[in-house]
């Protein structure tokens, strides 16, 4: 799918949820509205948003609480990843310099508050169901802490196993997915029935998303925008490793394991972990469990209504598995 037709088709409400954001993160402090105003500037894929206006849609249709909460999960999902900039030391993002290398880490996590701070206002503002949809998005707060928690656990131990990484994915990518969708469902007054089908959609959607991203960091195109190597830099072991690492005897995973424990010390040593994934087709196989959750993330759609936005859920599924950024 071309993501162009998508924004296209959410193009007015998508105009006001920039604007909300805007008006949102205004601030008389100069270094703090300008940063604001960058950040915004650089975009996204946006894609967070856009699920809370297509499920709000598909369920009966777009209305300002929907723009609210749309804006509302944009602002969250930039906060966390302010926070996750100082987390990872990450000097870049998106191919643009990190706020926490152009000011500094307690700029970064000061900004990221004042994002989440902001979107919670938004999303009390709204004229029904705020009480319930502060506790979706508080989950998935919940939810990134304990991922992130669990992942620098992992990375210190190179222990990752398939259970641990679907947690850790669920829960730094998907359950930010599923609040995004429930809320539009929620802001529409969907019946329980088109609930539960729009969280498993966003559910498998958030963890089809992420396995790319992983795919990506074995077989992308630094020139995309997406720098290829960076999990392995970091010692994590993601969907194409544990793929690789199911294919060998225990004695020779265990080996590779020892490898990835030593990058921080011996960085060339990622380059012998990358040929180890790419010669026994990890990236393959990532693809092909992937293609299930996308596969999956289509199917929960079956229980919602015909709707102009129905398609467009498909073909989002459909986009995650094709970008190449």
């Amino acid at each position: 799918m071309d993501i162009r037709a998508l924004k296209a088709f959410l193009a007015g409400p998508m105009e006001e949820v920039s604007a909300l954001l805007e008006d949102s993160l205004r601030s008389d402090i100069t270094l703090l509205d300008a940063t604001n105003r960058s950040l915004l500037s650089q975009g996204g894929k946006l894609m967070r948003p856009m699920l809370t206006l297509l499920s709000a849609g598909a369920c009966g249709g777009i209305n300002a609480d929907s723009v609210r909460f749309a804006a509302a999960a944009e602002m969250i999902h930039n906060a966390t990843l302010l926070h996750d900039d100082v987390v990872d030391g990450a000097a870049t993002r998106r191919g643009k310099p990190t706020v926490m290398s152009i000011l500094s880490s307690p700029a970064s996590v000061l900004i990221g508050d004042f994002w989440l701070v902001k979107a919670i206002r938004r999303i009390l503002d709204a004229d029904r169901y705020s009480e319930r949809v502060v506790r979706l998005f508080a989950k998935t707060l919940s939810d990134l802490a304990e991922g992130e928690m669990l992942q620098l656990e992992k990375v210190s131990n190179c222990d990752t196993t398939r259970d641990d990484y679907l947690r850790i994915i669920y829960s730094k990518t998907a359950s930010l997915f599923e609040a995004s969708a429930l809320s539009g469902a929620v802001s529409a007054g969907a019946p329980e029935e088109w609930t539960d089908a729009l969280a498993g959609y966003a559910r498998n959607l958030g963890i089809a998303f992420q396995i790319k991203d992983d795919i990506l960091d074995y077989a992308g195109d630094a020139a995309l925008g997406k720098p290829v190597g960076i999990d392995l830099k970091e010692q994590k072991i993601t969907l194409p490793l544990l793929c690789a690492l199911d294919s060998v005897p225990a004695a020779e995973a265990a080996e590779v394991r020892a490898l990835v424990g030593r990058i921080s010390d011996e960085p060339a040593l990622a380059d012998r972990v990358r040929a180890f994934v790419l010669e026994r087709d990890g990236v393959g196989q990532a693809v092909a469990e992937m293609e299930k959750y996308i596969d999956g993330a289509a199917s929960c759609l079956e229980a919602l209504p015909s709707s102009a936005e129905k398609p467009y859920l498909v073909e989002l599924a459909r986009y995650v598995g094709e970008r190449t950024f």
